[in-house]
């Protein structure tokens, strides 16, 4: 199914970027997509369409990512303002109401923004990230945000995401890398392929303090909330532990394990894909 684009200008005047798929009809539901930190909405690609068979499904690309606006003040990169963000987005699409799949970053976002709003936010999936952030895989994603060079040709930008991300997703085809470098990358106005992310916003996330913060008091605060919780089996940054806590905690809380993904799952996995389906419809 075909997406359209919908561009917006944020509460500061960048001009913001997202697409839109109809769905089957005015009135069907609405699905909002959030990718993770140094992402962009091509992450879902896939999802989308599928969901897009019943759902109206909206997936912006944060800002300084993909195709909106470089933040020519870098501090910016940070939760509470994309949450302003959201609001120029959700109000020109006439949004009340609304489910929200995050990945990593999306999902920390999804939580904020459904304990602020929760006449808004109707149900949550978290793909791989909960209240806690493991330090290992925090650190991880430190020493690689906004270092990635420019690659010479498509099949470089896919042999270098593959030394970032191999772990993570250790059993794809070739093919599969190339599909995803397209997803990562850009061929900027001289033919260089870069990173489709400002690389600002790594030296954002290096200059903040070390530890995550503490965000199981949101944790709580989402006790009614239907919530799918998606774990990467080699996750560094959802742990064991924290997915073990996160059910103690909510016990209604739908879990999945994912094999062979470390952080994060791609999202056309046939287990995301059958518990996505499962879990929006439930509602």
């Amino acid at each position: 199914m075909n997406s359209g684009e919908y561009w917006f200008e944020s509460r500061d005047g960048l001009r913001l970027f997202s697409r839109v798929y109809a769905g089957p009809e005015g009135g069907a539901p609405t699905v909002l997509c959030l990718h993770g930190l140094m992402r962009n909405s091509r992450d879902f690609e896939a999802l989308a369409p599928h969901l897009a068979q019943r759902y109206r499904v909206i997936v912006p690309d944060v800002r300084g990512r993909g195709l909106s606006a470089r933040d020519p003040d870098p501090t910016h990169y940070q939760i509470p303002v994309y949450l302003q963000d959201l609001e120029p987005l959700l109000a020109g699409l006439g949004v009340e109401r609304t489910a929200v799949i995050g990945t990593s970053m999306g999902g920390l976002i999804a939580m904020v923004l459904a304990a602020s709003r929760p006449n808004l936010v109707t149900r949550i999936v978290l793909n791989d990230v909960g209240p806690e952030v493991n330090p290992a895989g925090l650190e991880r994603i430190r020493a690689y945000a906004g270092k990635a060079p420019s690659a010479g040709s498509w099949s470089d930008a896919a042999a270098q995401l593959r030394l970032t991300f191999g772990a993570a997703w250790p059993d794809l085809e070739p093919a599969r890398w190339e599909t995803l470098a397209r997803r990562s990358y850009r061929e900027s106005a001289v033919g260089t392929i870069e990173a489709d992310s400002d690389p600002r916003i790594g030296d954002v996330v290096r200059s903040s303090p070390s530890a995550a913060p503490d965000l199981w008091p949101l944790w709580n605060a989402l006790a009614r909330l239907p919530v799918l919780a998606l774990r990467g089996a080699h996750s560094d940054i959802l742990s064991e532990a924290t997915l073990a806590r996160m059910l103690r905690e909510k016990t209604d809380l739908r879990t999945v394990t994912v094999p062979q993904r470390g952080h994060a799952p791609l999202l056309d996995e046939p287990e995301c894909l059958n518990a996505i389906d499962e879990f929006l419809a439930s509602g």
